[in-house]
């Protein structure tokens, strides 16, 4: 396994189980942790983990040399965009380049990093031949079993989702959706090609990231109106076919990231992509817009907005994950440091270090006795959902924004 994050350490203690596993990440203090039994991502438990190293024989190594008489390989690397939106292919180029030096003849390399279709046979392949030597499906064969990892989700785990197979000739898409069938309970979908693989993936996250647009432009209809949204919710997900979804911020590294690949690709063959475009340019911006009802609700209120004090609850890209990756809360957080620097942002999941080295934002990990002008609930942890607001409040006019909706309707000022 090739990428010991958060989608590659759950499916390579998976396969522990049933086959000779072994963890490869370039990240030694990674390596370190998950060989003491620790998981950062929160993903695999330590009883889970002393399980497959003591009774599976599970390891996990920084050392290419270690992994090269291995037969299977699968790339779980992050594929993430650079500044301008597109696709950054750094980690997975640099992943193919391992698989290259280590790879023998008839060995099988499955990818299951997110791509635009075509990617795996188009980017990944020709690296491993030019590396390698051997010749694509001749010498070494290829797969792709797109990821569905949902960080924090402890209910759709990896081996319980139906997983989607496919590889590069028939037999060898047998033999990848074969020896995925033995560690999952669900089975699999054995995708006719790679490039359905491929796409099958990154259509679910793009499904999901126009259908929140929806919401959230509702969301921003409604309160120009005056109405509140959840009520509008509800009242029309009394039909029998209404797709209900809430409002609210799209980090994390799925359905932030991966339209802008479908994008990408999409633009190449001439099409313009523009309800997909739309959607991600929407959701881009609700880290300011919260920011900005934030300040509407002050002024309206009379509480001034420069120099307030202001706490934000909540810094992940989703409720109960320490998964920091995108997170729009660093938007609400920036566009508020325009009034004022007096901001507490406190978060009992996430890595303060982490937080400070990548977005210079000084986290707390528990709420600190202070009283503040304004209290945004950014995230709903557990921890958060049955604080008293009121304790929070400087006094009866301080503002209180609900993002997630979650908290007494009567005790907040806003929410999406």
């Amino acid at each position: 396994m090739i990428g010991l994050g958060y989608v590659g350490l759950p499916l390579a203690r998976l396969f522990s189980t049933k086959f000779r596993t072994i963890g490869f990440d370039v990240d030694k203090r990674r390596v370190d942790a998950l060989m003491n039994c620790e998981d950062s991502t929160k993903e695999v438990d330590k009883q889970q983990l002393e399980d497959a190293i003591a009774n599976h024989g599970f390891r996990c190594t920084t050392e290419e040399k270690d992994i090269s008489d291995c037969n299977f390989y699968i790339v779980a690397v992050p594929t993430p965009i650079d500044e301008n939106n597109r696709p950054d292919l750094k980690p997975l180029q640099e992943a193919s380049r391992v698989v290259g030096r280590v790879i023998g003849k008839n060995d099988i390399v499955v990818y299951e990093s997110t791509v635009y279709p075509g990617m795996t046979e188009e980017e990944c392949i020709p690296i491993v031949e030019k590396v390698s030597g051997l010749k694509y499906n001749v010498d070494f064969f290829a797969g792709y079993s797109p990821e569905r990892i949902n960080p924090g989700d402890k209910n759709h785990t990896v081996e319980t989702i139906k997983k989607v197979t496919s590889g590069s000739t028939s037999e060898i898409a047998d033999i990848v959706d074969g020896i995925y069938n033995q560690v999952l309970i669900n089975g699999t979908h054995k995708a006719p090609s790679i490039k359905v693989a491929e796409a099958s993936k990154i259509i679910e996250n793009t499904q999901r990231d126009v259908n929140i647009a929806f919401f959230n432009e509702l969301a921003k209809i409604c309160n120009a109106m005056g109405i509140d949204t959840h009520d509008v919710i509800d009242a029309a997900s009394t039909k029998w076919n209404f797709v209900k979804l809430n409002p609210g911020l799209v980090g994390g590294h799925c359905i932030s990231v991966d339209p802008y690949y479908l994008i990408q690709k999409a633009q190449v063959y001439g099409v313009m992509p523009r309800v997909m475009y739309d959607a991600r340019k929407l959701n881009d911006g609700m880290g300011d817009y919260v920011a900005n009802q934030v300040v509407k609700c002050m002024n309206k209120k009379g509480v001034l907005v420069k120099d307030a004090s202001i706490l934000i609850l909540g810094f992940t890209f989703k409720e109960n994950c320490p998964d920091i990756r995108n997170t729009k809360v660093a938007d609400i957080f920036h566009t508020l440091t325009e009034y004022t620097s007096n901001i507490t942002v406190c978060d009992p999941h996430a890595d303060a270090d982490k937080v400070r080295s990548i977005y210079g934002i000084s986290l707390n990990k528990v709420i600190p006795s202070a009283k503040y002008d304004a209290v945004v609930l950014a995230v709903a942890h557990d921890e958060f959902k049955n604080i008293s607001v009121i304790n929070l409040k400087k006094n009866p006019s301080s503002v209180v924004y609900d993002v997630k909706g979650v908290w007494n309707r009567e005790e907040v000022d806003g929410r999406l």
